[in-house]
């Protein structure tokens, strides 16, 4: 007798890292099953994440209808049913994705935690109870896979490039680099979930890059710090979607916090030096881009110990933090220019 095929529905409605560190669960179910089919459910300003991804089947919005009123959740509700799902693995739930999946008839629904409305709608779980603090957000999330069967360790992040856009990478190369000159992104901003230097600090770095011989830098902040504007021989790629995607693609290495370009440059396999406290919820044990070679840039442990103000107010600033000599030491050692 013929098995029923698994109909697969991934829910990750955070933010653009978060969901960035999702990609390996497509892959390595179809890797377990691959006569299954896999939907992705994310938000629209993370959608292009999973633009082009040959494991995955569907991508469905969560958010193309407004979200408020009970109307458009029942539209929603309407549109899953559509596709009869057997499980569901909700990566980061919420109350209305959790009841959205029971209300679609999704037999098979796994998330994590224990929250009430998971209890009442029969959802199983994934626990983090035993929360071991440098495991990774990946691998937790590899977890829900495990749960129906898969057996990886494999947690690469990746984002697909379409052969046209692998053609744009190139001529994004030529000329951004037109003599063959190591291109370095610099995205100073940063969501305040966790350290980062100060626009001062960064303006330095930018400096010191523009001295050597060989090396363009490009901003790829979307709206950086007045302080880092109109820099005379700097590029300024304030693009988004796949067109950032595009030229984060076209360069050699990647510098800035733990934040989502980092963990887009990763999935890239482009080269990353980002900056992480020591404070285990930060950590790169936890957050580190995935795939790629990456380098970590950290404070002294003493001045974790004894300086910190907390990770959402940290500048890393002082003896034993980081500033624009140390993360040019290291940027230059690794790419050896």
């Amino acid at each position: 007798m013929k098995k029923k095929q698994k109909r697969i529905l991934i829910i990750r409605s955070d933010r653009i890292g978060d969901v960035v560190l999702s990609t390996p669960l497509p892959r390595e179910i179809k890797k377990t099953y691959p006569e299954s089919f896999i939907a992705v459910l994310v938000r629209k300003y993370t959608k292009d994440i999973y633009i082009n991804n040959p494991h995955v089947d569907a991508l469905i919005l969560l958010d193309d209808i407004p979200f408020e009123g009970l109307n458009n959740f029942w539209l929603k509700v309407k549109e899953l049913r559509k596709y009869k799902f057997t499980h569901a693995l909700s990566l980061m739930p919420t109350e209305r994705t959790n009841y959205l999946m029971f209300f679609a008839g999704i037999k098979t629904r796994i998330g994590v935690g224990n929250k009430l409305y998971q209890f009442i709608t029969w959802t199983k779980s994934v626990s983090r109870n035993k929360y071991i603090p440098l495991r990774h957000e990946a691998d937790y999330c590899m977890d829900l896979a495990r749960k129906i069967g898969v057996i990886s360790d494999n947690i690469s992040t990746e984002i697909h490039l379409s052969p046209g856009e692998k053609e744009k990478v190139a001529q994004a190369k030529k000329k951004y680099s037109p003599n063959g000159e190591k291109l370095i992104g610099i995205h100073t901003t940063h969501g305040f979930s966790t350290p980062n230097m100060k626009p001062e600090e960064y303006r330095k770095l930018i400096d010191l890059f523009l001295k050597e011989d060989g090396i363009k830098v490009a901003v790829t902040d979307f709206d950086p710090p007045g302080i880092i504007k109109n820099i005379p021989g700097i590029l300024y790629l304030n693009k988004s979607g796949r067109y950032f995607f595009i030229d984060i693609a076209s360069m050699d290495a990647l510098v800035s916090s733990s934040t989502g370009p980092s963990h887009i440059a990763a999935a890239l396999k482009v080269k990353t030096f980002t900056f992480f406290c020591r404070i285990p919820v930060c950590s790169p044990g936890l957050w580190a881009p995935m795939g790629n070679e990456a380098h970590f840039i950290q404070p002294d442990q003493d001045y974790c110990d004894t300086k910190c103000p907390g990770a959402k107010k940290c500048w890393f600033e002082g003896d034993g933090g980081i500033d624009a000599e140390k993360v040019f030491s290291k940027i230059k050692r690794e790419l050896k220019f």
